[in-house]
């Protein structure tokens, strides 16, 4: 038979897509066994009760594969040193995929599977990013993507296929935004976000899970300190931690003051526009206070250089060459760039306001005897010198240009 496989590990987040997927696949390639694979990478709650509804599905079996450590320190650590932003999108879920997609393959290879399964739409980064991860540590391996072959259209379809064959669902019709959610942020698309003309609904109830609307933030500002080393972020409030617990708090700490929430039409891979609203409380106070240090600490050329590679480096994460030569290239730029990124970086957080308060760095390239307006070391006679050869190219040009009208 054709379509006939024994095994298949499907990416699995207890969703709607990934929900269906399950006996989708057993009704089209000969009742294979499917092994239902989700990646812990810090959904919290979303991954209770996923066992039995997996099992539920039709799936053998759950494998849950603690990832939160792994992402955290091989991809948002390295992520935060360049500054990477995507279109100002501070890439949640672009973060979580080349861990889930290489743990996807090392499973399939251990468990000797035919295929690999992924929930991702045509029509998205996903199945990019999935399927060039499980390319590079699974390279023979077969990919099925039911959204590319299968007959269902919508939504409203899928929701069709489930209830004609009992899978529950926590979503309904009306509910049914499609979101992703780990540890770094949530993201939020479809229903009325689909019309940018459309407001997000900030204040109804269940729609902000991970911040408030910054109208319903405390009157008075919170303030934290952030500590360094070498770009890497290591301490709350002058408490030691790993970067995951540190990136929880602040997602507490930021969420309260109504931090992190980013509204934005952005271009995807594949070349349509598409609208979301996103969370990042955390993140968004880490990217900010990285920001300040850097300022700081690292000098004019390497910092100019370090801005027009952060675009790069962000376009490689968003379109899912993670596992690239380049972006291991830079990453290494990275690490020395921010070598010296090291200190403590004071802000106020105020109804989704992020307010500098002091930063300090024992590596500062700043010099108050300099800068100063009052008595300073600096030779202000030295700046003439200095102009007459910067000014040399200019010179020269009105000069040739004078001469050749005389």
């Amino acid at each position: 038979m054709e379509n006939k496989r024994k095994k298949i590990v499907l990416a699995y987040s207890g969703g709607l897509d990934t929900s269906v997927i399950i006996p989708w696949l057993k009704e089209n390639y000969d009742d294979p066994e499917i092994i239902a694979v989700a990646g812990n990478v810090g959904q919290d709650d979303e991954l209770d009760g996923l066992e039995e509804k997996a099992l539920k599905s039709g799936a053998s079996r759950l494998i849950v594969a603690d990832l939160t450590d792994e992402m955290v320190e091989d991809v948002i650590i390295p992520a935060i040193k360049m500054d990477a932003r995507y279109e100002t999108y501070l890439l949640g879920t672009a973060f979580a995929r080349p861990v889930i997609g290489k743990k996807l393959a090392e499973i399939a290879l251990r468990e000797g599977a035919d295929a690999i399964a992924h929930g991702a739409t045509g029509k998205g980064n996903d199945q990019v990013r999935f399927e060039l991860a499980i390319k590079r540590f699974a390279p023979d391996m077969e990919i099925i993507a039911p959204w590319r072959v299968w007959n269902i259209r919508s939504r409203d379809e899928e929701i069709d296929y489930a209830e004609a064959h009992n899978i529950p669902l926590k979503v309904s019709r009306e509910t049914s935004y499609s979101k992703d959610k780990n540890l770094w942020h949530l993201s939020h698309e479809g229903l009325e976000l689909e019309d940018p003309a459309n407001p997000p609904k900030l204040d109804k109830p269940g729609f902000l899970e991970m911040t408030v609307s910054p109208m319903e933030a405390p009157d008075t500002p919170e303030c934290i300190e952030i500590g360094f080393e070498a770009g890497a972020p290591v301490s709350l409030n002058g408490e030691k931690m790993k970067t995951a617990l540190l990136i929880q708090k602040l997602n507490e700490i930021g969420g309260r003051n109504g931090i992190g929430i980013l509204d934005i039409v952005e271009n995807r891979l594949v070349g349509m526009k598409s609208r979301g609203v996103y969370e990042t409380p955390g993140g968004t106070i880490l990217y900010f206070a990285h920001r300040q240090l850097e300022m700081l600490t690292i000098d004019k050329d390497t910092l100019h250089e370090k801005e027009k590679l952060s675009i790069v480096f962000a376009d490689l994460i968003y379109n899912g060459k993670w596992y690239s030569p380049l972006r291991e290239a830079i990453s290494a730029f990275a690490d020395v760039a921010d070598r010296y990124v090291t200190g403590t970086v004071k802000l106020k957080l105020y109804k989704g306001n992020i307010i500098p308060n002091g930063t300090e760095s024992p590596y500062s390239l700043y010099s108050e005897s300099l800068a100063t307006f009052g008595d300073s070391s600096y030779d202000h006679a030295e700046a003439a010198g200095f102009i007459n050869l910067f000014g040399l190219p200019e010179r020269m040009q009105a000069l040739r240009e004078r001469d050749k009208l005389n």
